[in-house]
C-alpha cells in the first residue's frame, strides 16, 4: 500500500486520525481541504457560499484528481465521494478507509455544521446528507472501519490491523 485514504462524513475524525496515523506510519499527512483552500485562496465555507455546492464539489473533484502523494495519509472532504474522477484517482494511489459512524453519534459530534464548511444542499439536513452519502462511501471502500463508541487510539489500532489483513490479501 502506498497511501491510504480516509473517507467519511464531517465529523467522523478524518483529519485527526489521519495525522496521527501518518506519525505511527512514518508516512506524510495531506489534508485536500487544506490543499483545496490553499489553490482558491479562500476557505472552504467561502468557496461554498461563493461557488454554490456545485461549484465547490467541481472545484474539489479537480483538486482530488490531481493529488501527487507517496506513502502518505490523505484526509479528504465529506463530499469527496460526489468526484467520480477524484474518486478513480484516489483509488489509483491508494486503498480508500471509510470512517464509519452511526448518525446518532455524527449529530452530537456536529455542533456547527456551517462553520465547518459542510457542503448541504439548500433544505437538506444532516440526515438527508448522511443517508445519501452513506452508500456512495460504502461503494468506494477498501475498508469499513466502524467507529462507534472507539476513541481516536482505538480506531487508529483497529485501522492499522485492518491495512495489514489487506496487504496479506493481495500478497
Amino acid at each position: 500500500m502506498n497511501n491510504l485514504v480516509l473517507i467519511g462524513m464531517p465529523g467522523v475524525g478524518k483529519s485527526t486520525i489521519g495525522v496521527v496515523l501518518a506519525k505511527v506510519l512514518g508516512y506524510q499527512f495531506i489534508d485536500s481541504d487544506i490543499i483545496i483552500q490553499e489553490r482558491e485562496k479562500r476557505l472552504l465555507r467561502e468557496i461554498i457560499a461563493e461557488e454554490g455546492v456545485d461549484g465547490f464539489i467541481e472545484i474539489e473533484n479537480q483538486v482530488n484528481a490531481s493529488l501527487i502523494a507517496d506513502k502518505s495519509i490523505i484526509a479528504t472532504g465529506g463530499s469527496v465521494v460526489y468526484g467520480k474522477e477524484a474518486m478513480a484517482h484516489l483509488k489509483s494511489i491508494g486503498m480508500i478507509c471509510y470512517l464509519k459512524l452511526s448518525y446518532q453519534q455524527l449529530e452530537k459530534r456536529l455542533d456547527d455544521i456551517k462553520g465547518r464548511g459542510v457542503v448541504l444542499k439548500k433544505g437538506q439536513t444532516l440526515k438527508d446528507l448522511y443517508e445519501e452519502r452513506t452508500p456512495l462511501y460504502e461503494k468506494y471502500a477498501d475498508i469499513i472501519i466502524d467507529e462507534e463508541n472507539l476513541t481516536v487510539e482505538m480506531t487508529i489500532s483497529k485501522l492499522v490491523e485492518a491495512i495489514q489483513n489487506e496487504k496479506n490479501h493481495k500478497v
